[in-house]
């Protein structure tokens, strides 16, 4: 984490409207991809879906480093972390995708936010903080969310949940990884070599399920990575226009477009406990956002997408 600087920095104003609608403008993009990743899944490999999605997800993240001032943005001396996240950030991407082939797109989106609750319970021994009986509780409590949500019984939990779960956990240590880049990296160059190594990693797995795309799911494989690059461009974005407190509620905003989008395409209506689950998490998400932002007490990052990386709320990335 940076020093506060001993002499006041200018710092641009903060423009919240701007920061709640980009992250919104996030949530959609992030929807769209996790619907167009479902419709593939049914055609095409998890390898291949994943490849394309990170393939043409490489524009958006280009976009960013030019917006973000070029090539000062892309100097790194952490290759092996960005590697580390990349594995298991592309491990959490795999996972989901194939939940969302699994199970209604609204279930999956509600169990992938356990995602910040695992994020705080590991933080302990892989991070090293010092987690209070408040945050515990919150933990506590989302976890039992996530019991209604999945509701283990004589016959345990069903593949998709589990699959989701393992995603979340997935999720988790990638963004554990990102707290450890973000004391020396920009969140633009974290993006971007993620981006990177993601598509050359998904790419290994192309001979062993490559089907030849046609012309219309080629479109609709560019438009997926498309969307899932822009949701990281704007949700960086938000974060850089407004404090986290202020705009992470709004990436909760999925779950509403989740189901919308799985009643519309698929009749999907989702289940009344996965919905009280799905609150209970979400309840449990903003109070450890709002304890994270009050212990960290930094300084909001500036306009540009350069600064170093602040704490911020998980959103999803997929």
């Amino acid at each position: 984490m940076e020093q506060v600087p001993t002499q006041p920095t200018a710092q641009p104003p903060e423009n919240v409207r701007l920061g709640i609608l980009s992250m919104l403008l996030a949530m959609v993009l992030m929807t769209i991809m996790n619907a167009l990743a479902k419709i593939l899944a049914e055609r095409y490999s998890l390898g291949e879906v994943t490849f394309f999605r990170n393939l043409f997800a490489l524009l958006p993240a280009v976009a960013m480093v030019v917006a973000g001032g070029g090539r000062r943005c892309l100097h790194t001396d952490h290759w092996q972390g960005h590697l580390w996240r990349a594995v298991v950030g592309l491990a959490s991407m795999v996972l989901l995708f194939w939940a969302y082939h699994l199970m209604p797109l609204a279930n999956a989106v509600a169990i992938s936010y356990s995602a910040p609750l695992f994020l705080t319970a590991l933080s302990v021994p892989l991070l090293g903080e010092r987690v209070g009986p408040f945050r515990w509780g919150a933990v506590v409590v989302g976890f039992a969310g996530v019991l209604i949500m999945v509701q283990p019984g004589p016959d345990m939990v069903d593949r998709g949940a589990l699959v989701a779960l393992t995603a979340a956990v997935c999720y988790a240590l990638a963004m554990i990884a990102m707290r450890q880049l973000g004391r020396t990296e920009k969140p633009v160059t974290t993006v971007f070599y993620f981006t990177v190594i993601s598509t050359l990693l998904s790419a290994l797995a192309l001979p062993f399920g490559w089907t030849t795309p046609d012309g219309w799911s080629l479109v609709l494989m560019a438009a997926m990575g498309i969307a899932g690059g822009g949701a990281q461009y704007f949700s960086t974005r938000a974060y850089s226009l407004a404090r986290a407190v202020v705009v992470g509620p709004f990436s909760y905003a999925s779950l509403i477009y989740a189901t919308i989008l799985g009643w519309l395409v698929w009749g999907d209506v989702p289940a009344p406990h996965v919905m009280i689950g799905a609150a209970v998490v979400i309840g449990s998400g903003l109070l450890i956002l709002y304890r994270e932002t009050r212990r960290a007490a930094a300084p909001r990052p500036e306009a540009d997408l350069c600064p170093k990386q602040q704490p911020t709320a998980p959103a999803r990335t997929a």
